[in-house]
């Protein structure tokens, strides 16, 4: 059987009575696990990640965006992470073997079901794109939902299925198929933004820092700090931990330490044995020595014998 994650964005992040309902609307569905769930108020933004088959997936999908048209007016929303949809990213990743083509064709068909559902314009991004610079979600949120709404049609900024006019409420929504991705916070102990700001232009890959790192620099108004907010998109590539310790090294250069980090979503077993081994010193250890895997393994083989 094919297996797919999913990870869909939600541009919901303080009632969370409505977020609990759109978690809900993804457990009813037969055939997908909601493997986690987390909220965050000044981002006003859900993170849901769940596995399972493709029909199964796409049924969540419809019913998460059935959930935001209940509840999500993106006219009257504000928070501090870039978005242009009430269901604003929908990555999909292929697991156990399963192909990335699988899950290019997954993304496309759920998409364009989706966009004939609920009448909203959606665009392919990542492996899915139709063109290059299209791979890139900066480059597709850039100015957000706002400046998306001033055009009277998207003409201009053609979307790969749906109408070619925003949704009044629901906005636009970005599908795509790729790799798995570490969405990781880590919180500065001091409320300057800039700082949070100069440390992620500094890690990041475009301007010239580390491969495979996205970052941001924002102000939390409920911590009253600044967070640099990175996706980490090959783990393998780039470390988590060379990631954290480039975090903290910027920041001393500007008197400021790390109060605390902050992981969204699902971590690999390979990208948390990486981390261990580099802080507890123990180069030689890696996902084989981690006993539950082994456990699993026996358990895997014996199931297929």
């Amino acid at each position: 059987m094919q297996l797919f994650q999913c990870i869909p964005n939600v541009s919901e992040g303080r009632n969370l009575t409505v977020v609990e309902a759109f978690a809900e609307s993804i457990r009813s569905v037969p055939g997908v696990r909601l493997l986690d769930y987390s909220a965050d108020k000044d981002h006003n933004r859900s993170v849901f990640t769940f596995i399972g088959s493709s029909t199964s997936i796409t049924e969540a999908v419809l019913a998460m965006f059935a959930q935001a048209e209940k509840h999500i007016d993106l006219r009257c929303h504000q928070g501090a992470h870039p978005r242009i949809g009430a269901v604003d990213v929908v990555p999909f990743v292929p697991l156990e073997g399963t192909l990335m083509t699988d899950a290019v064709t997954l993304s496309k068909i759920t998409a364009t079901t989706v966009a004939q559902r609920y009448g909203l314009p959606i665009y392919f991004y990542e492996e899915s794109a139709s063109c290059e610079k299209n791979r890139s979600l900066a480059y597709l949120r850039r100015g957000g939902f706002e400046a998306l709404s001033q055009l009277d049609d998207l003409t201009s900024r053609p979307a790969d299925a749906g109408p070619c006019k925003l949704h009044p409420r629901l906005g636009a929504a970005c599908f795509g198929a790729r790799h798995p991705l570490l969405a990781f916070n880590v919180l500065l102990d001091t409320p300057d933004v800039e700082i949070a700001k100069k440390i992620a232009q500094k890690i990041r890959y475009r301007d010239g820092g580390l491969r495979y790192v996205r970052a941001l620099g924002i102000y939390l108004q409920e911590a009253g700090l600044a967070q640099v907010s990175i996706n980490l998109l090959d783990t393998e590539k780039t470390a988590l931990y060379t990631v954290l310790e480039m975090v903290k090294s910027e920041a001393a250069r500007y008197g400021v330490r790390v109060r605390t980090s902050e992981l969204i979503g699902e971590i690999t077993l390979e990208a948390l044995a990486g981390a261990a081994a580099y802080y507890l010193q123990l180069p030689q250890l890696d996902v084989s020595r981690v006993l539950e895997r082994g456990i699993l393994d026996y358990l895997c083989s014996h199931e297929m014998n």
